[in-house]
């Protein structure tokens, strides 16, 4: 019996230590801006990109990357070919050409994915605490990779860099802390 409860007291311990990031639909998290206001994260995915699940694998169970975004975002998980409703900014956003049998394949782009600039798979895309859309960054990145751009947006400091010649600095003097 001792042994039995020593088992589960390592699951749990287990379980309580895996940390996921605490994804929400588009809707919710503008929801949850207006009590309380915080800067939204939306990864735009497809559930055919092989990019889209290294992302998952690889940068998003990270643990410096789930608690950054934890922290300092709402983390939108957005199915850029799926059937989602999105309401933003008094405007409805659907996938009208939305195929039911394609789900597991190519399927139409979603208006919504359209409207953030989504043109490539997978896409991160950031928005202010008032849900103001800021820039959509494309294609695969490792923890490490994507750390300045978690950083530079949820610090402001995107506000200072307004050259090609600014953010070529910005990113020498970047000193990331993420581990692989």
């Amino acid at each position: 019996m001792k042994r039995f409860f020593l088992f589960l007291m390592l699951i749990a311990g287990g379980v309580m230590n895996a940390q996921e990031i605490e994804w929400m639909s588009m809707n919710e998290a503008l929801e949850a801006q207006k009590k309380q206001p915080k800067k939204i994260f939306v990864d735009a995915y497809t559930n055919w990109c092989g990019p889209c699940k290294l992302l998952d694998k690889n940068t998003f169970s990270n643990k410096d990357v789930v608690e950054y975004v934890n922290k300092h975002y709402y983390a939108v998980k957005f199915n850029a070919e799926g059937n989602e409703v999105v309401n933003y900014r008094d405007k409805v956003f659907k996938n009208p050409d939305y195929d039911p049998e394609k789900a597991q394949r190519r399927n139409s782009i979603h208006q919504f994915a359209l409207a953030m600039g989504v043109s490539a798979y997978p896409t991160m895309v950031f928005f202010d605490e008032k849900g103001e859309f800021l820039s959509p960054l494309k294609g695969y990145l490792s923890p490490q990779q994507l750390e300045i751009f978690l950083k530079v947006f949820a610090t402001d400091d995107y506000k200072k860099v307004k050259t090609n010649e600014e953010w070529k600095k910005y990113q020498e003097e970047f000193e990331g802390t993420f581990s692989s």
